[in-house]
């Protein structure tokens, strides 16, 4: 177990592997850092170095009172990278991952970066309003709080119907990937996991959106139930002056498996080009 102690003394756990350009992963909620296991075998096998953490109150990590918020995500990715004095690091960041790493992008620089990818990310703002009119509204996000604290263990197992798209008419559904994407869910904290909540739905990401200054790519599916692409992808991608959309027909919010291998083809091409 490798962990790093951040300045508020919470313990970051991380798995480091491999040589080579350093490629970091922030993952979605309310998983870890095993839901990239596949993407870090793959690139660790092609030269490169992988590193995923487990976002504080998620997985290994400890589960905190405070701190639960945005900033502090992006801070404790800084702290990460500082302490692993990791250089032209490409940061992959899903979902809420990445909204972490624009939120890290705009707080903190790419002094350290080299490239970015976003895959079915948050960004700009997922939450509707009079200037976001294609979000979604709070009641939605109120919806999954209640659910979350009520009985989170039922709702993390209902909940990967629609993220993976197993509800969708002829999809193969994955009773391991269902169990999987539960045990993630249940290693973290409740509170940390409601604090998310507010994190991943209500974070405004438009100005550090526009002060990403390294190539990006953003992946994301036309049919992601979880985070809509109209308000999503298509948004963020008139925001930042370096990025390409990459959509893929039918994709659900959890394409980094239900289509490995064209994510895992894409994202290493994208990182070679």
């Amino acid at each position: 177990m490798s962990t790093i102690t951040t300045e508020d003394g919470t313990q970051i756990f991380y798995r480091d592997y491999g040589h080579g350009q350093p490629v970091v992963f922030s993952h979605g909620w309310p998983l870890s850092a095993d839901a990239w296991d596949a993407q870090m075998v793959f690139l660790g096998q092609q030269g490169y170095r992988v590193i995923a953490h487990d976002r504080r109150s998620h997985g290994r990590s400890s589960q905190t009172w405070d701190g639960n918020h945005m900033d502090q995500y992006a801070d404790d990715l800084a702290e990460l990278i500082e302490e692993l004095n990791l250089k032209d690091a490409v940061l992959v960041g899903h979902s809420t991952g990445g909204g972490e790493v624009t939120r890290y992008l705009g707080r903190h620089g790419t002094k350290r970066v080299a490239k970015a990818v976003l895959v079915g990310a948050v960004p700009p703002l997922m939450l509707k309003t009079d200037a976001n009119p294609g979000g979604l509204p709070l009641d939605v996000f109120d919806g999954i709080r209640k659910a979350t604290f009520d009985d989170r263990s039922q709702f993390y197992k209902d909940l990967t119907l629609s993220f993976f798209g197993y509800n969708r008419p002829g999809a193969k559904v994955s009773e391991g990937a269902r169990d999987s994407f539960w045990l993630q869910g249940m290693l973290g904290g409740l509170k940390g996991q409601l604090d998310c909540i507010k994190q991943f739905s209500e974070t405004d990401f438009t100005e550090n959106l526009k002060k990403i200054d390294v190539p990006t790519l953003i992946i994301h599916g036309d049919d992601d139930q979880i985070v809509p692409i109209a308000a999503s992808a298509h948004q963020s991608v008139k925001l930042i002056p370096n990025a390409t959309l990459k959509v893929y027909p039918g994709g659900s919010h959890g394409l980094t498996l239900t289509q490995q291998d064209q994510f895992n083809a894409d994202l290493l091409a994208f990182i070679r080009g």
